[in-house]
């Protein structure tokens, strides 16, 4: 199915009509208290009204896609840009100019500059880096302490982000605040998406003023690290080297907003999803045991008895089978909007000009249309053979197109790696105050995860 604009109507043709309007709205706030109440279940149920849905989040018509190959014809249509409620609220941490939020001529040069760093023959490069942390993160643990799974997954992905991407000690002593900074931001912006107050998050209350000391805090952060990378004199080849010597369309230097925010793009959305999937995947070798023991089995046979190692990870394909099951049902970017720019026509239904499109991840990979056994956990449906051929666009957890994640090799090498390296230390078993329920934000993960890990 594609995506066409719409062209003048021809003597018997039908107009495209318009979307259904799905129910349950309540006046003023539309359907964004249900996104802010239930929002897995609600944007879950939106199938059943169709493959579009207009929705209602306050003044706003919004238009919801629920199937598969309209998601692809969404993603990859030129009538449609990263923009909409979901990117601009991240725009006051994203910044305009980064490659996140960016479109157009800018967006297509900021990926020149920033995928050599991601071309697969970059990533055994971060090989020795993404094992020492790993590797640190399970000698940490031995203390038999409870774990805040929070603060150790967002740890250890900030630290490999931060460490691969941007080498220098300077980034050990400022891991910490940017793990704590991201946590505040990321659990304030869904609120501020779903339901769009305004002035009102401008009020000096307790949550704004927190919301607006962590905002500060990460922007002064990213100021400190180029600030001191230029004072250093040093120019390792890596992502923050490039930046400082990128240039622009006439061949000038980027300017000093544009290299700010492409830190950011840097730092956070690879972070904060990372760790969310790291999360999950704790929470998921919790509630499975019998795949500990899968992944240690698979580990026995590749490596033996010495500790696993980043050039193991290729042969590693059960446990990366376990990766992208619980991106399948945890994804943690589970929403996503873009814009349409002009008219133009998805499913047979019109679309305007300016109008918002939303479409869930989370809802799409747990389809009962797309898999079967759709809400369980099995990572052998990515065998060959193992499960009915997944709908193109049913799965797309590092998204599609030009907007494709430029780091999805790096994310599945460092996953992977995580995985194999604690689940051939410890089993886990919740420890009191856990709360393994799902906290929606931004991104998805556990609301509260405490875990014990237990040698052997």
């Amino acid at each position: 199915m594609t995506v066409e604009s719409v062209k003048p109507a021809t003597p018997g043709a039908s107009e495209p009509g318009e979307p259904p309007l799905a129910g349950g709205g309540v006046p003023l706030l539309g359907h964004g208290w249900k996104l802010a109440r239930d929002p897995l279940a609600f944007m879950a149920r939106l199938r059943d009204h169709g493959d579009i849905v207009r929705l209602r989040l306050g003044p706003k018509t919004v238009y919801a896609v629920t199937a598969p190959d309209l998601v692809g014809a969404l993603a990859l249509s030129p009538d449609y840009i990263i923009s909409g409620p979901l990117w601009e609220t991240l725009e006051d941490l994203l910044g305009k100019e980064g490659v996140a939020t960016a479109n157009g001529p800018l967006h297509r040069r900021q990926r020149r500059t920033i995928q050599p760093a991601f071309r697969l023959d970059a990533i055994p490069g971060y090989g020795p880096i993404m094992e020492e942390e790993a590797h640190a993160l399970v000698e940490r643990w031995q203390r038999g302490e409870v774990l805040d799974v929070t603060a150790e997954s967002f740890r250890v992905s900030v630290r490999i982000s931060a460490r691969c991407l941007m080498r220098g000690s300077y980034m050990d002593a400022r891991s910490e605040r940017i793990t704590s900074a991201l946590a505040t931001l990321f659990a304030g912006m869904y609120q501020r998406m779903v339901v769009p107050l305004g002035p009102l998050y401008r009020v000096p209350i307790p949550a704004n003023r927190v919301f607006n000391r962590a905002l500060a805090d990460l922007h002064r952060l990213v100021d400190e690290i180029i600030a001191e990378r230029r004072a250093s004199g040093q120019k390792p080849d890596d992502l923050l080297t490039a930046l400082l010597e990128a240039k622009d369309e006439n061949g000038d230097p980027i300017g000093e907003q544009e290299i700010h925010d492409q830190v950011i793009a840097i730092l956070t959305p690879g972070s904060e999803t990372a760790g969310s999937v790291v999360m999950s995947l704790l929470h998921v070798l919790t509630e499975h045991p019998d795949q500990v023991d899968k992944i240690r089995e698979e580990v026995k046979s590749v490596v033996g008895d010495r500790p696993v190692a980043f050039g193991d990870v290729r042969k590693l394909r059960h446990t990366a089978n376990v990766v992208v099951e619980t991106m399948r049902l945890y994804p943690a970017v589970w929403i996503l909007t873009r814009r349409a720019v002009t008219d133009t026509e998805l499913g047979g239904y019109r679309i305007p000009a300016g109008a918002d499109i939303v479409y869930s991840p989370y809802a799409v990979q747990r389809d009962p249309r797309s898999y079967e056994r759709h809400t369980e956990f099995d990572p052998d449906r990515w065998l060959p053979g193992g499960s009915p051929e997944v709908p193109k666009y049913a799965m797309t957890p590092f998204g599609v197109g030009n907007r494709k994640c430029p780091s999805d090799h790096f994310s599945m090498a460092e996953l992977t790696l995580i995985a194999a390296v604690v689940a051939s230390a410890f089993r886990f078993e919740p420890a009191p105050g856990s709360d393994s329920r799902t906290h929606v934000g931004i991104t998805l993960r556990p609301r509260k995860l405490l875990l014990r890990a237990i040698p052997g």
